[in-house]
């Protein structure tokens, strides 16, 4: 007869093999994203040879999956709540998986430009995950802490997959058609839908009522005309009298959202929830997490090829050091998720979150007066990319622990729409600061001045550092298993 300790409780001892199997089965879904995430990146200008389109065009890729992944996560999030976190992530799999497909047999720019928006729907992946290892815990006694710990393996997987994906799409590019190239991802993510069909088992959702499909329209309208304003900066320029108006036509339709979503009983967004003490300065973290995490790539990328010689700035590399600036990277971020349960145990969970973000500072930070060298930017990135590997494991936990029961899908859910919209504000900011050619035109047509990209690393800089702020506010209770 097997003997149990004292301090082991029966919800413990039962959960502990569960969720193991659980999160492994989850992890194949993290590996998938991450192949998802790091797959393009280095065949984005072949992707463009193979469609026939300017590489300055690839942009609208990115733009029309922003867009999507920030109009999806509330509606998937809520019903994950009502029909069970599982059963959605299959939908958004399968989703995704068309998405995929689409992009390896598209004839032309329009059809890939669709399949690259559907693909978007993966956003939601992690956060739904958080929500199924969140209430498979319940009654454990020690939830938050088991899904915090869970969250950072998976971010961990997502982190490393992203470095396979990269290195495999660079080894074939040369070796073989593009279609069947862009087949893989669509491979990988098939296998994913069955893992979890098979995987994880069903459990219904919590919540009950229907879909706020008032509330879907009318947050559709506020995002869609920010969207479309961001866009139009990036076309026109700041100073075109459109996008202001679109920017302000959008804020504006807020007003109508948040009245609106205070008369349903089971709104799409709960604006009450968010504004809680304990949930709004989690989701303004998101926000402004998703200012570097999301804003910042481009801009590194081309400031990194940039040819010192030709501007009076730049590290002159070529796309192998390029790719190996994003590995530090990458490799950073899996080291400060899987460090987050260690840093939450020394310094507390919420002390882990400030502490995270202060890094995310420090590391942009430092690129205002240290970047003339190689060895500079791989120091630079180490240093935001462990702080930021550590908030991408925890904001979704943080949010969870801090939502009712009912609405853990909606919360994490809400941690990536919230650091998708500040992406995207924070990626036509930069394109402003970078207006002479910057992210969009690339080097070969002209240089963005120094002071733009001085720019962009003081705007991460001070955005992490308000997130740092935004999370004193938080209830010290917040995060700890009740």
């Amino acid at each position: 007869m097997t003997t149990t300790s004292s301090s082991e409780t029966p919800g413990t001892r039962q959960v502990a093999p569960h969720l193991v199997r659980i999160v492994g089965f989850l992890v194949a879904v993290e590996i998938a994203s991450g192949i998802l995430q790091g797959y393009y990146t280095p065949i984005f200008s072949d992707i463009a040879v193979h469609l026939g389109i300017q590489d300055a065009d690839v942009n609208w890729f990115e733009a029309a999956q922003l867009i999507v992944s920030a109009l999806c996560v509330p509606l998937l999030a809520r019903l994950g709540d009502l029909w069970g976190h599982r059963n959605v992530l299959l939908l958004s799999t399968a989703i995704t998986a068309l998405g995929s497909w689409v992009l390896a047999f598209a004839p032309g720019f329009t059809t890939f430009l669709i399949g690259w928006a559907i693909q978007g729907a993966y956003v939601v992946w992690l956060p739904l995950e958080v929500a199924i290892i969140h209430r498979r815990t319940a009654h454990t006694g020690r939830q938050a802490l088991l899904t915090r710990r869970s969250a950072a393996v998976l971010v961990g997987a997502l982190e490393l997959a992203v470095i396979i994906g990269a290195l495999t799409s660079g080894a074939l590019v040369e070796s073989t058609s593009m279609t069947v190239l862009l087949m893989l991802p669509a491979i990988a993510v098939t296998i994913c839908f069955v893992v979890i069909w098979f995987g994880i088992e069903d459990v219904p959702g919590r919540a009950t009522g229907g879909i706020d499909w008032t509330g879907f329209v009318l947050i559709t309208g506020v995002l869609a005309v920010l969207m479309a304003g961001l866009i139009v900066i990036r076309l026109e320029g700041p100073s075109s009298f459109l996008p202001w108006l679109l920017i302000v036509t959008g804020l504006g339709l807020l007003v109508p959202f948040v009245k609106a979503e205070r008369r349903i009983p089971e709104p799409l967004i709960d604006v009450d929830l968010m504004a809680t003490r304990a949930q709004w300065p989690v989701q303004l973290t998101a926000f402004l997490f998703g200012m570097s995490v999301l804003g910042a790539q481009i801009p590194l990328s081309t400031f990194a090829r940039t040819d010192p010689e030709v501007a009076g700035y730049g590290l002159g590399a070529d796309a192998a050091f390029v790719s190996t600036l994003i590995g530090v990277y990458v490799v950073s971020l899996a080291v400060g998720a899987f460090t987050l349960p260690l840093t939450s145990r020394l310094l507390t969970a919420r002390r882990a979150l400030i502490a995270s973000s202060l890094l995310v500072a420090v590391g942009y930070a430092l690129w205002i007066p240290f970047h003339d060298t190689t060895t500079q930017a791989l120091i630079n990135m180490a240093v935001a990319g462990i702080g930021s590997g550590a908030l991408v494991a925890a904001l979704p936990a943080a949010a969870a622990a801090a939502a009712p029961a009912d609405r853990t899908g909606f919360a994490t859910g809400m941690t990536n729409a919230t650091k998708t919209v500040g992406g995207a504000i924070a990626s036509s900011i930069f394109a402003i600061a970078l207006a002479s050619t910057g992210s969009i035109d690339g080097p070969e047509t002209g240089q963005a001045p120094l002071a733009g990209y001085l720019t962009v690393w003081a705007v991460c800089s001070v955005a992490a550092l308000l997130a740092a702020l935004a999370l004193v506010a938080v209830p010290k209770s917040s995060f700890t298993d009740h």
